[in-house]
């Protein structure tokens, strides 16, 4: 089964303690496109400008991408953002944004994209991110990412889009934001009342929360010795936990299967923080992947003593 993802694809300079980039690839629909093409066949809807390379365009479609929904402008530049992160990885300072031909993103999807059954609206316009829900009559599982811009700025509307998806993923800060809780059990409910079945909250180097119809599961975040770059990292992990629930193909994910992608979307996520933008997840191969998958069944497991051996 096929995933669709709608987003951003950009050129990043990205600053931080360990390293330095100028114009890496990057965007919302990048980051989540890689990852999720370890699991299952892509469709990647956005827009570039003319500098937007061959070796670009190579490197997406070597990993099985489809990029026939993929707008070029003629003249146009790629949107393009700079950014600094100190000790703190938590925490990036936008320096620069040009949102260039993505200010002008009107997304265009192919007759194969909205027969897609698997959905993923990224951080675009919520009136965006309705109008392609709607467009998409054969998606099965639909999910929205969004930021603190869009809630503070659409938020009557970006609440509309929530409302007629099935997934949401957001940071735990903007689930707080949006729903005006400063608990996440209380936000997470409030966002399931508007209409989505599941809520998945990321806490960034910490893990990520689920809240859905069988209740609550938490991972940690995988102990890294080496942590580089976390730009991307959420959509990554976005890309592990639908490309995996997309390659099962299942009417409604059981929550095992839930559990499954959350622990794929967090292991893809930890690799793709160890290098800088996309550098480490475009190496990466699905061995890597499985041996941590059970890394962390591992240590995310135990079984309870004995009472006559406590």
């Amino acid at each position: 089964m096929s995933v669709c993802v709608v987003g951003s694809i950009a050129f990043d300079s990205i600053e931080t303690p360990f390293g330095k980039r100028e114009r890496a690839l990057g965007g919302t629909a990048v980051h989540f496109a890689l990852a999720a093409s370890f699991f299952t066949d892509v469709r990647l809807v956005g827009v570039v400008g003319e500098d937007f390379s061959a070796e670009e365009l190579h490197l997406l479609e070597s990993r099985g991408i489809d990029l026939r929904d993929v707008e070029r402008v003629d003249g146009g530049k790629t949107f393009f953002w700079r950014g600094r992160y100190g000790y703190d990885l938590n925490v990036a300072e936008t320096l620069e944004t040009q949102l260039n031909v993505f200010a002008q993103f009107a997304p265009r999807l192919s007759a194969a994209s909205k027969r897609a059954r698997t959905l993923f609206l990224g951080n675009i316009q919520p009136g965006l991110q309705r109008a392609v829900r709607a467009q998409c009559t054969g998606a099965r599982l639909v999910a929205l990412d969004s930021m603190n811009y869009w809630i503070e700025s659409a938020r009557d509307e970006l609440v509309r889009a929530i409302s007629e998806i099935d997934c949401l993923l957001l940071n735990d800060a903007e689930a707080r934001q949006l729903t005006q809780q400063p608990n996440l059990v209380r936000a997470a409910r409030t966002i399931r009342s508007w209409g989505p079945r599941t809520v998945v909250t990321k806490l960034g180097e910490y893990g990520a929360y689920l809240f859905g119809e069988h209740g609550f599961f938490g991972l940690p975040g995988y102990p890294l010795e080496d942590a580089r770059d976390p730009t991307g990292a959420g959509d990554t992990f976005a890309g592990g936990f639908l490309g995996y629930l997309a390659a099962r193909g299942e009417e409604e994910p059981t929550d095992d299967a839930l559990r499954c992608a959350m622990t794929y979307g967090s292991v893809i996520a930890s690799f793709n923080v160890e290098g800088l933008g996309t550098e480490r997840v475009q190496s990466l191969s699905r061995e890597e992947i499985e041996e941590r998958f059970a890394q962390f069944r591992r240590f995310t497991h135990f079984e309870p003593i004995p009472e006559a051996a406590r």
